[in-house]
């Protein structure tokens, strides 16, 4: 099971500005590539990263281009990873983009890198780095401390040397063995969870867990810092006689209290995106250590958010991220993961009865039943899912996995700890004729 396991760096200033060299050796050789790819697609030519790599290589010691101002190749002075890994990962990019394109999904080709407005990082290979307790050894640099020892026991893959504000992080690839990738289970209760925004996340058994929403909390400090850092470019190109946007090719010079704002406007991004990681590693280990069956819905995250007056509340959330840890940790404690389909209308099933409630609106949050039961929207959908999970369980557990009937386009697909998939049919509660999504596009972009 490969895992990553990310520490920071405490480096001292000159690893620090390496870091930085070696980061912008990065992103110049990506460029590069990019470039060149584009010029031969231009000419009718059907390039390849092996060959880009090859020509790169030929010209990247004597091209005036890669040469410093007394005429020497600077590229020696950074290890050979940092920009031998950026034509795999274009090659990675593309190869993922046309897929996408021929799958006729939306596609966003590979785009320039600009200092500044992108992440700075580079790859060293798993023979370059070694790891002695509370100490990295890197290549050029030798050792650099680290906050913590790894907590992972594995054959190290590679390593990332990546800034997230003023901090320099290493993250390390590790094939783990899979005798020590599985976690021992605190319990094994079966539950369903619904996913919203007014509580992040509500349990079948009642419970609603509120998101931090650290955003919503730090968007006054966010929009000052923001303003003081464009008071402060203002001012720079008002200096140099440059009115509306910036030449292209041109430079400003940065001012010390420009880069001061620039690390306070990085920390206050890197603090929110903190705080919602660590609510969402605590309630997803929580989920899958105290659970031997969790079920959750299949949400449409595009559309979702193309809803412009929720996209910034269910973004401070992070469905997407709750779903992908659940699935990784899932196999690690070896629980079982339920998603329901898209359609399934887990708020319009009354829990007690089965019937389907087909006037719902997205207001109500409270529901009467015909049979005379009284449901809150959210813990009834959860309920519901948990009932998913608990009839998934039984078939898992009943009958061997290569014998259930794997049928598309039903309401629940089942996850397994080894990469395995299996659906039950969808009529498990009466007929369900859908939650009505599929006729009101709006549903798509509702209020959890």
């Amino acid at each position: 099971m490969m895992l990553a396991h990310r520490i920071r760096l405490e480096a001292t200033p000159e690893q620090s500005d390496y870091f930085a060299r070696a980061a912008g050796t990065a992103r110049k050789v990506w460029n590069w590539a990019l470039a060149e790819w584009h010029r031969q697609v231009e000419l009718g030519q059907r390039p390849q990263a092996k060959a880009l790599k090859k020509a790169f290589n030929a010209i990247k010691y004597v091209h005036p281009d890669w040469l410093d101002e007394q005429g020497n190749p600077w590229l020696k002075t950074i290890h050979r990873d940092a920009h031998s890994q950026p034509f795999m990962h274009l090659e990675r990019a593309l190869s993922h983009y046309f897929k996408q394109r021929q799958a006729g999904e939306r596609a966003f080709p590979p785009v320039f890198k600009k200092k500044g407005r992108c992440r700075d990082s580079f790859y060293i290979a798993n023979d370059k780095v070694r790891l002695e307790g509370k100490y990295a050894v890197l290549p050029k640099i030798g050792k650099v401390a680290l906050v913590e020892s790894l907590r992972l026991t594995g054959k190290i893959m590679g390593a990332y040397v990546l800034r997230e504000a003023d901090h320099w992080y290493l993250a390390v690839q590790i094939d783990l063995p899979e005798q020590e990738s599985i976690l021992q289970r605190s319990g094994d209760g079966v539950i369903g969870v619904d996913l919203g925004i007014s509580a992040a996340a509500v349990l079948s058994s009642g419970e609603k867990i509120s998101a931090p929403r650290p955003l919503r909390k730090s968007k006054r400090r966010l929009r000052i810092r923001s303003r003081r850092h464009t008071r402060k470019l203002k001012a720079e190109k008002k200096a140099a006689g440059i009115v509306g946007a910036i030449p292209k090719g041109a430079r400003l010079p940065v001012s010390c209290n420009r880069k001061k704002s620039a690390r306070a406007l990085a920390r206050t991004h890197a603090r929110i995106a903190h705080v919602r990681a660590d609510f969402t590693h605590k309630l997803t280990t929580r989920l899958c250590r105290e659970n031997q069956a969790v079920a959750i819905e299949d949400l449409n995250m595009r559309g979702m958010l193309a809803n412009h007056r929720l996209a910034r509340a269910i973004a401070d959330v992070g469905f997407d991220e709750i779903r992908r840890q659940l699935q990784y940790k899932a196999q690690r404690y070896r629980t079982l993961l339920v998603v329901a389909d898209r359609w399934y209308p887990s708020s319009k099933l009354c829990s007690a009865c089965g019937a389907h409630y087909a006037a719902l609106k997205l207001g109500e949050r409270e529901w009467s039943c015909q049979c005379g039961a009284r449901h809150d929207r959210d813990v009834n959908a959860a309920i519901n899912l948990e009932r998913l999970a608990t009839d998934a369980l039984v078939a898992i557990t009943a009958l061997p996995v290569a014998s259930l009937t794997v049928t598309s386009g039903t309401a629940a697909n089942i996850l397994l700890a080894g990469g395995g998939k299996v659906t039950p049919v969808r009529y498990e509660y009466g007929q369900q004729d859908g939650s009505g999504q599929e006729e009101d596009a709006e549903h798509i972009c509702s209020r959890l």
